[in-house]
């Protein structure tokens, strides 16, 4: 069996990946209720459970980036790959709380090993006239797994059994580690000098686009906290009808995500950085102000493609920034960008929920979106 081009296994294997975790961590999702049920679990046990993965993940953050830049992308890989198999059997079998907790901070390490060395993997393979696709690509393929997850384990949980969708995703695991064992090289380039994470964090193009990769993480982080209840109250809609406009922007983002990247790639990525900007002050309210559910999808799906100009490029961005310095450090530069995801993701709620029981929602979110556009300040000058 003739073997892909570098590109092209870099790019499935990191794609891959990508959409492997997203499903196995949305897989969780539809099975809460009975979790609650089973084990008797209040609100902030199930918070906790949640929040466990995003801590793992930035503890994880820095000691994968490092020795991603160190030792190479393929070893980083393999283990987290080892580590979400384990993660995922857990969840399987287990009928206590302190074990699904466990699982869930083991599945956030495994997904830093995950997520920083694919995106690293492209860096390294994809020059700077592509790098926004490929990257665009791989992030689509991750927001399959987000529609999938869901819907997949919510069926096989009632019409197979309760350990049936950690069982399918033990399957999912076995064939991505079939890829990355197959697909990824086991003699790696060298990669220059090491930047370090003081370096890093002084170039101010990078320090840009970690903003507005916190601002487009925050942004769904603010719409999934308080959205579902004005849908509830405001409109009637079901449970289902809700996850339906929220699949709806998701499915725009996995569109609209490799196209931006494109478009970044071709114009400039601060460019199309601007134009979310400027779309997230009209889209970001619009969901909590039409009068209708299929208004309601529609402004859904413009908000999943604004979160699409704001975040596609980002990555690209500093990976430019690293080669341009005369290195290959990416690793390290995305967990700059992972550690603003998780702030964005953490703050994102918090904020917004303040400003939702002072101002009201409408108010709120409209306030949301000028500071979104207000950002655009920070880009003058800027032409990467």
């Amino acid at each position: 069996m003739r073997r892909p081009s570098p590109q092209t296994a870099a790019l499935l294997v990191t794609a891959l990946a990508f959409h492997v975790d997203m499903l196995l961590y949305y897989l969780l999702v539809p099975l809460l209720p009975r979790y609650a049920r089973e084990l008797n679990l209040n609100q902030m046990q199930i918070g906790i459970l949640f929040g466990s993965y995003a801590v793992a993940l930035l503890l994880a953050t820095f000691p994968v980036a490092m020795l991603s830049d160190r030792y190479g992308r393929r070893t980083p890989m393999l283990w987290g790959l080892a580590g979400l198999a384990v993660t995922t059997l857990v969840f399987a079998v287990s009928k206590q709380y302190w074990l699904l907790v466990l699982a869930r901070f083991l599945q956030g390490a495994a997904g830093s090993a995950t997520w920083l060395p694919g995106m690293a993997l492209l860096a390294d393979h994809f020059p700077k006239e592509s790098r926004g696709r490929a990257m665009g690509t791989a992030f689509a393929a991750a927001n399959l797994g987000v529609l999938i997850g869901p819907p997949l384990s919510g069926f096989l949980d009632q019409h197979v059994g309760p350990s049936a969708p950690f069982l399918l995703g033990t399957v999912l695991v076995a064939l991505d580690a079939g890829g990355r064992a197959f697909l990824l090289p086991v003699v790696e380039p060298k990669r220059g000098p090491r930047l370090p994470f003081r370096q890093l964090l002084s170039n101010p193009v990078i320090r840009l686009f970690a903003g507005a990769m916190a601002l487009g993480s925050g942004l769904w982080a603010l719409i999934e906290s308080t959205l579902p209840l004005d849908l509830d109250h405001r409109l009637g809609l079901s449970p289902t009808q809700i996850g339906l406009c929220f699949a709806a922007a998701a499915l725009a983002h996995t569109f609209s995500s490799p196209l931006m990247g494109r478009l970044s790639d071709r114009i400039g990525r601060v460019k199309v950085l601007r134009m979310g900007l400027v779309l997230s002050v009209i889209m970001l309210p619009l969901p909590v102000l039409v009068p209708a559910p299929w208004m309601v999808v529609l402004a859904m799906m413009g908000l999943g493609a604004t979160a699409s100009f704001i975040m596609s490029p980002c990555s690209p961005a500093v990976a430019d920034q690293v080669e341009r310095q005369g290195s290959q450090s990416f690793a390290s530069a995305f967990s700059v960008l992972n550690l603003a995801y998780s702030v964005g993701l953490m703050l994102g709620p918090l904020l917004g929920g303040a400003l939702v029981q002072g101002l009201g929602l409408p108010v709120a979110l409209g306030l949301c979106g000028l500071g979104f556009g207000a950002y655009l300040l920070a880009t003058r000058g800027f032409t990467a």
